[in-house]
């Protein structure tokens, strides 16, 4: 598994992005997606509880991993 060398645009990120992150998987990355695509932009790391396979654990193990713009 690669590891990740800098933060990742939480707005932008492909599912190959998205799954070189801690504990996500293709099916979270595209959830992740589905979720941006209809709600729109995430504002804030917190938005991603609303995606379901991501909890307050996983969201801490991915939150130093992630930027918002």
């Amino acid at each position: 598994m690669e590891s990740i060398l800098t933060k990742i645009n939480i707005n932008t990120a492909s599912v190959d992005e998205l799954v070189l992150l801690p504990g996500i998987g293709t099916k979270t990355a595209e959830k992740i997606i589905e979720y941006r695509e209809s709600k729109g932009k995430i504002r804030a790391l917190t938005d991603l509880l609303k995606v379901q396979g991501i909890g307050e654990k996983k969201l801490k193990k991915i939150e130093e991993f992630l930027i918002i713009e």
